[in-house]
């Protein structure tokens, strides 16, 4: 049985991005816990880096996620821009675009893409520690822009299918290898 860690984006002292009332740390949590529910009624085993609202650096979540023996890390975020309201849709990010975390990416966006987010495609970022360092493939997705009005309302309004295309990414990948 495949290990999935999933990290919720920020918590505790790091709200993440703000927007209108709205944090990063709140949403990210909100659908970490709702994929590992849907994951683990599939099958799969889930370790969270966080199931309340505490803070963790990146180098302890890689470091917990390392000895959790997980096979596939996956880390949920909102993005934001200087300019609200000016830029939508979803990415995901990866270390490098190759092998089991390149297809994650892949999966996952075009899962979000059926909910109606626009696909915005996935990028390397070998500067982020929680893809930097875990030992194992891993992604962050940028679920939406938090400072976008039409992004939050997606999110808001499909909820649990957005909890779902993520999950569904995850697991088309997972059993694919």
């Amino acid at each position: 049985m495949a290990k999935i860690i999933l990290d919720a984006g920020h918590g505790g002292s790091d709200p993440g991005a703000v927007y209108d009332g709205r944090q990063e740390k709140d949403d990210t949590l909100a659908l970490v816990l709702a994929i590992g529910e849907i994951l683990a009624e599939n099958g799969l085993e889930v370790f969270y880096t966080r199931t309340v609202d505490k803070y963790e650096n990146p180098y302890e979540k890689a470091a917990e996620a390392n000895a959790s023996g997980g096979d596939y890390f996956v880390s949920i975020h909102r993005n934001s821009s200087p300019y609200p309201n000016t830029y939508s849709g979803v990415e995901t990010l990866l270390y490098s675009a190759y092998g089991a975390a390149y297809e994650m990416a892949v999966n996952i966006n075009e899962q979000l893409e059926r909910v109606g987010f626009q696909n915005l495609g996935v990028n390397e970022r070998p500067n982020l520690v929680v893809l930097r360092d875990t030992d194992m493939p891993a992604v962050l997705v940028e679920v939406g822009f938090i400072n976008t009005v039409n992004d939050n309302w997606l999110l808001d309004s499909n909820f649990q299918e957005t909890a779902m295309a993520i999950a569904d990414g995850i697991m088309m990948t997972v059993w694919s290898y």
